[in-house]
């Protein structure tokens, strides 16, 4: 499998606090997958698909120095094996693959999330995807959460690459899925709406949160956002983990 990593030639698994959606606060090990099918213009892993060679935009890119990252620097392969002896080998069962997309590289993550929980079943399993791309097989069956963040205009995204309609409407069916929409300005919130009616996504799982890399931008957003929350009847989430460690990776 492909990984991003922290340091060269170190997978970046780390275990945290969750900071965002319904599983906020949690004590979770993260393990963050290479690669992504959407290029988010503020997305704040770029180091997992911004690489050299490509055309993607993203708002820390400068004019005439984009800022690119170096694909054999940023990324580490292991198999399913290694990945299940490191993991079986930490202390928390809760286990959030995040990325990237993990669901592009759903087949093998099917397979060591068997591994894991045939070792100890109490292996609670989330994936974070970007609501793109339908689970089949074993990570259909096996994934215990979804935290689906499809992704509004702001991206940077074409709406027939961030929008698969079907694919929303089979998470909102989902009791297993939750929604996780990052909202920049107060006019998102109609773009919001039309989604959620669209998709039929239910309001009890739908949580809404602020863009934001600091404390500061993430504050400037978080009072009205929260206001229309409580106005419309969608959760609110705030970004904990960038209120207790800043913008930095394996946090």
């Amino acid at each position: 499998m492909r990984l991003a990593v922290t340091e060269p030639g170190a997978p970046e698994i780390f275990h945290s606090l969750q900071g965002e959606g319904v599983s906020a606060g949690k004590p979770s090990v993260f393990v963050r997958l290479s690669q992504c099918n959407l290029h988010c213009v503020w997305c704040d892993t770029a180091y997992t698909w911004n690489f050299q060679g490509t055309e993607f935009h993203h708002r820390d890119d400068t004019p005439g120095a984009p800022r690119k990252y170096d694909r054999a620097q940023e990324t580490v392969d292991r198999s399913v094996e290694e990945l299940t002896e490191h993991l079986l080998a930490l202390p928390c069962r809760r286990i959030i693959f995040t990325g990237g997309e993990p669901l592009l590289q759903q087949r093998e993550l099917g397979e060591l999330i068997q591994r894991l929980k045939e070792v100890d079943p109490s292996f609670y399993i989330e994936i974070e995807t970007n609501g793109t791309i339908s689970p089949v097989g074993l990570a259909a069956d096996l994934i215990d959460q979804f935290n689906v963040s499809p992704k509004l205009a702001h991206s940077g995204n074409d709406t027939a690459i961030r929008h698969k309609l079907e694919t929303l409407r089979f998470y909102a069916n989902d009791p297993r899925a939750n929604f996780k929409i990052v909202v920049e300005s107060p006019p998102d919130l109609e773009e919001v709406k039309s989604l959620v009616v669209e998709t039929e996504m239910p309001l009890s799982r739908v949580w809404l949160m602020p863009e934001g890399r600091s404390t500061q931008e993430l504050q400037q957003r978080e009072q009205w956002l929260a206001d229309a929350c409580l106005k419309e009847g969608y959760n609110f989430t705030g970004r904990l983990h960038i209120h207790l460690y800043g913008d930095t990776r394996g946090t």
